[in-house]
């Protein structure tokens, strides 16, 4: 019988995110520096024998349902497919999903499939060729929709796009989105902008609140809410007229969901992170690489989740920034 993993909140962490690099291909705006980050050397990430070590701890012991392989881009690892499969072995029924932006899906889509892979989270900011290069600072629209395409033929589904709104950059094609989602039945996940940018641009004014975006969708397109299972960071809806698809809101700012957030996060390097904003992490590598038993890395698991921050405080007068941006925490 597998314990749980739970903090001094009554908070259940059944949702690990897993970073296998924290290198990429992309240069968007709200995450890293257009000159790009000095990245982790080699020897520095963790192998794919350790990640499965930890996954496997984190299913067998702990009851993990859901494994999120994350980035940067996951997809710049070499054979990222083998661990998915390995992940798969622990558990054929596990919820094994993958985010990436898409450029490098189209080669790899039916072999994560194959592999494992159940669906994709592909974050595409815009529909528009001259607003992507703004956004993700390369010329690879075509290519993000060749990966799209990829993944319908290779059975993941369902897939969703992960749009990260900003005031003056994309937050106009909202409506834009919605009506992508019903044309092909993907899930658009609209993100709140939140200060984890490596060029330091974040500001209150940039956030556009997801009650905002969501009035411009009922105007053309009545929403219904969507009934969840399992606490989920998006508020989520099915278009009112039986349409394929929907969207959901994810109001990190405006309508912070930390009371019920079940994740926790694994960066490249192997450091246990208990939310984005965390201060500080708690690494589990060099345990491992030192000769750690299972139980011992469980102890120091259940420790720092036990100690999981109440919330991130963004907007409160004591909110510090972390000194480590997205790409580098994984998503």
């Amino acid at each position: 019988m597998a314990r749980v993993l739970r903090d001094s909140y009554g908070r259940v962490a059944d949702d690990l995110r897993i970073s296998v690099t924290d290198r990429c291909n992309f240069r968007c705006i709200y995450c890293m520096p257009a000159e790009g980050l000095k990245w982790l050397g080699r020897e520095e990430i963790l192998r794919y024998e350790e990640i499965r070590r930890l996954a496997r701890l984190f299913v067998e012991r702990y009851g993990v349902r859901t494994i999120r392989i994350t980035g940067g881009e996951p997809l710049v690892r070499m054979k990222v497919e083998e661990l998915v499969g390995m992940i798969g072995e622990l558990d054929p029924t596990l919820d094994i999903t993958m985010t990436t932006n898409g450029v490098l899906l189209a080669g790899k889509a039916e072999k994560l499939a194959a592999a494992g892979l159940k669906r994709v989270n592909v974050s595409l900011d815009t529909l528009s060729l001259d607003r992507f290069h703004d956004i993700a600072r390369v010329d690879a629209f075509a290519k993000v929709m060749d990966g799209l395409r990829a993944a319908e033929e290779a059975g993941l589904k369902p897939i969703k796009l992960n749009v990260v709104v900003m005031k003056g950059h994309n937050d106009d094609e909202a409506v834009d989105f919605a009506r992508l989602a019903r044309e092909k039945g993907y899930e658009v996940r609209f993100i709140e902008f939140m200060p984890l940018d490596g060029d330091g641009i974040w500001k209150p004014d940039l956030v556009v609140p997801s009650q905002v975006l969501q009035e411009r969708i009922e105007d053309q397109f009545p929403l219904v809410v969507l009934q969840e299972d399992r606490p989920a960071p998006s508020h989520n809806y099915r278009f009112a007229d039986g349409a394929p698809g929907g969207v959901g809101f994810i109001s990190s700012v405006s309508q912070a969901f930390c009371t019920t957030c079940n994740r926790v996060r694994l960066t490249a390097e192997g450091g246990l992170r208990t939310c984005l904003f965390s201060l500080h992490e708690t690494p589990l590598r060099d345990l491992m690489r030192g000769g750690a038993s299972d139980d011992t890395l469980g102890h120091v698991i259940e420790a720092a989740i036990w100690q999981k921050e109440e919330g991130h405080e963004i907007g409160q007068a004591g909110f510090i920034k972390p000194a480590k941006s997205m790409s580098q925490i994984g998503g």
